[in-house]
């Protein structure tokens, strides 16, 4: 069975940079279980992996664009640190703020100062160039539920919400 519009697949992965670096990896653990065609991987990932089957190992290398998106200056903040009254905020810290258009949005604190706070709204990886290599563990057909639902239930179908 090959990896196509809504099937349940199962893939062991390692994500590093251009420069080798480790980023993630589901090596020793669960493998990612997820609903193919359903927005749960980046684009990039979703193409490499269409037409795979269980047993298959590969690399791609995917482009930002593909990936995380490339950095918008634009989502880069200084906001009053009045904003963050009582709080001890501090590089590193993330938050969800409401964006521009309403939605909310992670944020990260990239500089602290005693007037203001400068928060970051791209994701960590926006911009790069990311290599995953993958194995397909499994690759089995949804349930009448996981479609439903719009995702996977685990590797056998059956996890509990």
């Amino acid at each position: 069975m090959t990896i196509s519009q809504d099937k349940v697949v199962a893939i062991h992965y390692t994500v590093t940079d251009t420069a080798g670096n480790q980023l993630d990896s589901s090596a020793g653990g669960e493998p990612l279980v997820f609903m193919f065609g359903q927005g749960a991987l980046i684009p990039g990932l979703e193409q490499a992996l269409a037409g795979k089957a269980a047993g298959d190992k590969f690399s791609s290398t995917i482009a930002a664009a593909d990936a995380y998106g490339e950095r918008h200056d634009q989502l880069v903040q200084a906001v009053p640190r009045s904003m963050f009254e009582g709080m001890d905020v501090a590089v590193g810290m993330r938050f969800r703020a409401s964006g521009p258009d309403g939605r909310e949005q992670p944020v990260i604190i990239i500089d602290v100062s005693e007037e203001e706070v400068v928060v970051d709204g791209n994701h960590p990886l926006a911009g790069f160039e990311l290599k995953f290599d993958v194995e397909v563990i499994a690759v089995r057909d949804a349930t009448a539920e996981e479609l439903a639902h719009g995702h996977a239930h685990g590797i056998d179908g059956h996890a509990g919400h």
